[in-house]
Formats: structure tokens, C-alpha cells, sequence
């Protein structure tokens, strides 16, 4: 199964930029070149901060943008989303009986089954998940049994040594990783956005992670200071391929590149 993560698009209404740069702009690029690179892809998954007001204008707008994608389309919650106004635009997306954005997939000939998690807590930049959420989560385990996980969510469960998100990543995460860590055919991996740099690694539980480098304005990797500089980069995307080479995640940031030259096939670079 081929999967497109894009995350942390932070739409604004039409006229507004953040840090100069237009994210409308910056996600028609994104679309445009998975249209054009990956048409084949079975899903594409937007993992929060779809806007950066909650705003109706912005998710208006997202719902043009997101028109012209030949994949379904699985959208999740940040923190600078709202959960009342998105599904005023997004009415079809599935949520759970308690109305978070929560939502399962299988994958096909049994290889897993994704989960599609709702950490978004209204009026605070970190996140959340609460009983009645991992209730949900847990019984969606339960369900797939002898089969592996696959988990997509906004914040990411555990540090990753960056001071600036120190305080907030997914608060109080010990219940909901203990949950994961139960699931006896194991989460083979987690994907998340939020952070606006891209990281992968191992958890200290033994789950690997992934997370995507923001579309619109990214982080300038600092191991030191508390505050973050922000920088535009490219706009850009990860191809997560699942089958039986295991799990596989290309980043993608070149959209914007020069092209200098080609390699001959073989012998390559």
C-alpha cells in the first residue's frame, strides 16, 4: 500500500500569508506534484493543523485544494484546528460515538490495520487523549487481534529532544503508549506531525516513528535553545510504502528543486 502523509498545512484565508509564504500556494505544489509523481497511491493522509485559525475561510479553502487528488483523503486534527468548524466543511469524514475524528482502515490481504487519531484539546498547543478516546483506540486494538497497527495522529506520544516541544507533545502519554505496548501483534509504526522537522527513530517502548517536516513553515533543527527559528524550506510530503518489504518512508522535499543533472541506470550515483 502506497500512503502520501502531508502535515501541518496551516491554511489561512485568502489574502493572508504566515511569515510571508502562502500555505494555499505551498499545498497546490504538494498536490500538484503527488498528482503528477504518485497517481497510483490507494491513500493520502493530511496529519493536522490542516489551518492555522480554525477559521471557515481556511477550511473552505482546504476543501477546493484537496479536490483534484485521485486518492481518498483520511483528515486528522491539530491544535490549531477546530473541531466544530472542520466538520461543518468535512460533514462525510468519520468520527467516533463521542465525536472525535477517529477512524480505522484495513489494510489489504491482512497486512495491518491503520488508526486515525484525534489528539486535538481545545485552547492548548499540546495534545491529548483522554479515557473515552483510548477506550476507542483500545477496542480498535482488540479488533485487529493478530494484526500489526499502523498509527497516524497530530502529536507526537514522547519527547524527541527538542526543548521547544518539551511541554507540548501529547500530555500525560504513559496510558496511551501502555495501550500501543499491549496490542500483542505490535505497532509497527507511528506517524505524526506537529513537530515541523523531520524525525524518525525508535521509541524507548520499541516503537519506530516518523514525523513529517511541515508543508508551509518548518523548524531549523536546534538541539539547545527553547525558542525555534522558523525557516521556509520547500514545500514537501512523505511516501509511505507498506507491503512486503516492511515499512518504508521516503521524504520528499524537491518540488521547488533545480534539476543539475541525471545518473545513468546502473551504475548510479
Amino acid at each position: 500500500m502506497k500512503i502520501i502523509h502531508i502535515t501541518d498545512t496551516h491554511l489561512v484565508p485568502e489574502g493572508q500569508t504566515i511569515f510571508g509564504l502562502d500555505p494555499a500556494a505551498r499545498l497546490k505544489a504538494v498536490i500538484d506534484d503527488v498528482i503528477r509523481r504518485h497517481p497510483d497511491a490507494d491513500l493520502a493522509v493530511v496529519t493536522g493543523d490542516l489551518v492555522d485559525r480554525g477559521d471557515e475561510a481556511s477550511y473552505k479553502r482546504l476543501l477546493s485544494l484537496l479536490e483534484p487528488l485521485p486518492m481518498p483523503v483520511r483528515l486528522m486534527l491539530g491544535n490549531h484546528d477546530s473541531r466544530t468548524t472542520f466538520s461543518q466543511f468535512f460533514p462525510d469524514v468519520a468520527v467516533d460515538d463521542a465525536g472525535f475524528v477517529q477512524s480505522v482502515l484495513e489494510l489489504p490481504d491482512g497486512q495491518g490495520r491503520l488508526l486515525f487519531l484525534d489528539t486535538n484539546e481545545p485552547g492548548w498547543s499540546g495534545g491529548r487523549y483522554c479515557e473515552r478516546r483510548l477506550a476507542w483506540l483500545e477496542a480498535r486494538l482488540a479488533e485487529a487481534s493478530d494484526r500489526p497497527a499502523y498509527i497516524f495522529m497530530h502529536h507526537p506520544p514522547f519527547g524527541l529532544g527538542v526543548p521547544h516541544f518539551e511541554r507540548i507533545c501529547l500530555s500525560e502519554p504513559e496510558p496511551f503508549v501502555r495501550v500501543l505496548k499491549q496490542h500483542k501483534a505490535g505497532v509497527r509504526h507511528l506517524f505524526f506531525g506537529h513537530v515541523h522537522i523531520p524525525v524518525s527513530g525508535v521509541s524507548p517502548e520499541g516503537i519506530p516513528f516518523t514525523a513529517g517536516r511541515g508543508c508551509n513553515h518548518q523548524i531549523v533543527l536546534d538541539l539547545a535553545q527553547k525558542d525555534c527559528t522558523w525557516a521556509a524550506g520547500g514545500p514537501n510530503y512523505n511516501i509511505i510504502v507498506i507491503g512486503q518489504h516492511g515499512t518504508i518512508v521516503h521524504a520528499f522535499d524537491l518540488i521547488e528543486a533545480s534539476v543539475i543533472g541525471t545518473g545513468a541506470y546502473p551504475p548510479g550515483p
